[in-house]
């Protein structure tokens, strides 16, 4: 037997891509113009299929990379943005490119893994960011668990003051919070320089 290493994803990855919508699209492009110059590099951690958060990135003119763990999603990602780099490993084991960022999101992602991989992808995450660098992720502002729709798997939102702990012991400093036009919360975070 294999592990799943995409924590669901790869089963239900045709119905993700079937229903994914452009909620959070113009949060982010808003987001990564106002934070960051134009061309930077961002890494996009859970990536999906591209479509919309890399695909608008790429399309506003920043250097886009992304990582998810599903093969099909790495696939898809490949197939509507061929010429971006794209990693199928998960956030917690990923060599995020060798490289730095000067930007980084997580859409959907941070709250699917448990508290201590929570911990683990946002240290990676702020190592792998250039000092004044940006990180954007989605989580819920409130403590909560649920299960999630499509992969029947625990979530878990650890929290606004959680969260901004779990920053600044990785050398992150929580901006703000932003909300989405589906009711979406978002953490923005700076790396200490």
């Amino acid at each position: 037997m294999t592990t799943d290493h995409s924590l669901g994803w790869e089963a239900v990855a045709d119905r993700f891509i079937a229903i994914r919508s452009e909620i959070g699209a113009t949060l982010v492009r808003s987001w990564a113009k106002e934070c960051l110059a134009p061309t930077s590099p961002i890494v996009d951690v859970g990536c999906g299929s591209g479509v919309p958060i890399a695909k608008a990135l790429n399309d506003d003119g920043f250097v886009v990379f992304g990582i998810d763990a599903s093969r099909s999603l790495v696939s898809a990602f490949h197939d509507n943005l061929p010429a971006v780099p794209v990693a199928c490993e998960t956030a917690q084991d990923s060599s995020f490119f060798g490289r730095t960022f000067e930007g980084a999101i997580s859409i959907g992602l941070i709250f699917l893994l448990d508290a201590n991989d929570q911990q683990r992808v946002l240290s990676k995450i702020a190592d792998a960011l250039d000092p004044g660098g940006r990180l954007l992720f989605s989580a819920p502002e409130q403590a909560c668990e649920w299960n999630d729709t499509l992969t029947g798997r625990a979530s878990l939102s650890l929290g606004a003051d959680a969260y901004a702990t779990c920053l600044n012991k990785v050398g992150l400093d929580l901006v703000c919070c932003l909300t989405d036009d589906g009711g979406n919360n978002y953490y923005d975070a700076a790396k200490r320089q």
